[in-house]
């Protein structure tokens, strides 16, 4: 009878020796850290799309929203493109004291705005039109009066009708900012860089600005805004201020540094949350379309007007003072915006502000 071999030593038995066909290779380790490497990589990425989406919907759920844009009998028809309507308030809900007396503001409460401008996206490029504040138009319910009056009496959706209905050009969105908004949003970007062709210097806002290019922080930019008295043509010099400063700015919103750094996406993310108010229909992803058009609308392809006049000494029933609209001129720029032809109107000249 045949006895059985003993057992190997464990060094020699052929699970410690491995078999030869399942030797590692140099080239099958390397092969194995790659796809360590890449599925670490597919995590990231994962985790960073995660984080982004994440980040869009928080957004988009704290957007301050309200019922600016109706529908009601006599509206203007659908056009093609988009127009949004972009108000500047005066409401000084948040500014410190400090800013306060540095902007030369009171503490006053009350609803009213300095910059009404409507922005239309098209297949001509972008247009921005502004609307001087004292422009003599009728104010649906409430008669003739200065278009600003329309916000003062019945907020954002009384001015869009208005602005809809003095115009003929139907509006898709409205986006409104008030004085602390336009401070917390330009210093969260980490200022605005823009070129002053001339000194600005105004008792009644504030600003003391030098000539020459230099970022301008949030309170130096809402005093360059609001300056109207020392310029040469007063409110529509400060109009072609107004355009030029929002498209500096634009032009920083969209920059890749914002919006891939978080120390600065996310203090601009929240000073925007606490400072715009939006349609109802208006989302991120909505106002992202809008900063680049704002910026797009400084290049080549883009055009800055203003409503044509027929005269800014008019004086009211009442006695204030007002600016009457071209009849031809502005009728003919209304026309072009509404059914998204070129604008023919001439561009506005060049002001004391202009972007870098």
């Amino acid at each position: 009878m045949t006895r059985p071999e003993p057992p190997l030593p464990p060094e020699l038995s052929p699970r410690r020796r491995g078999r030869p066909g399942r030797q590692r290779r140099p080239g099958q380790r390397r092969r194995r850290w790659w796809k360590v490497l890449l599925l670490a990589v597919l995590i990231l990425l994962v985790l960073l799309a995660v984080a982004v989406a994440g980040t869009f919907v928080w957004a988009d759920g704290k957007l301050v929203k309200v019922a600016a844009i109706t529908d009601y009998s006599g509206r203007p028809a659908n056009g093609p493109g988009t127009n949004w309507l972009i108000v500047g308030s005066d409401s000084r809900a948040g500014l410190t004291a400090r800013q306060e007396q540095d902007l030369h503001v009171g503490s006053d409460s009350g609803l009213n705005t300095d910059t009404i401008m409507v922005l239309h996206q098209g297949a001509n490029g972008p247009v921005l039109m502004s609307i001087p504040r004292d422009s003599y138009v009728d104010i649906p319910g409430h008669g003739k009066d200065k278009i600003n009056a329309a916000f003062a009496l019945g907020g954002a959706p009384l001015l869009v009708r208005t602005v809809e209905l003095d115009t003929g050009i139907r509006l898709d969105h409205y986006t409104e900012v008030g004085f602390t908004g336009v401070v917390r949003i330009v210093d969260a970007l980490g200022g605005v860089p823009i070129c002053l062709a001339h000194p600005v210097v105004d008792a009644k806002s504030g600003a003391d600005l030098k000539a020459g290019c230099q970022t301008l922080d949030g309170t130096e930019s809402l005093q360059l805004l609001r300056t109207r008295y020392s310029l040469p043509d007063s409110d529509l010099s400060r109009i072609q201020n107004q355009q030029q400063f929002l498209s500096a700015m634009a032009k920083q919103v969209v920059d890749p540094g914002t919006w891939l750094n978080p120390f600065t996406l996310y203090p601009f993310l929240n000073a925007c949350l606490a400072s715009l108010t939006v349609d109802q229909d208006t989302g991120l992803w909505t106002l992202g379309q809008f900063g680049r058009q704002m910026h797009a609308v400084s290049g080549s392809g883009g055009k800055r007007v203003t409503v044509p006049l027929a005269t800014q000494d008019y004086t009211t029933p009442s006695g204030a003072s007002a600016v009457l609209w071209s009849p031809s001129g502005s009728a003919a720029l209304f026309a072009e915006i509404q059914n998204d032809r070129p604008v023919t109107a001439e561009a506005n000249p060049e002001g004391t502000a202009g972007s870098s």
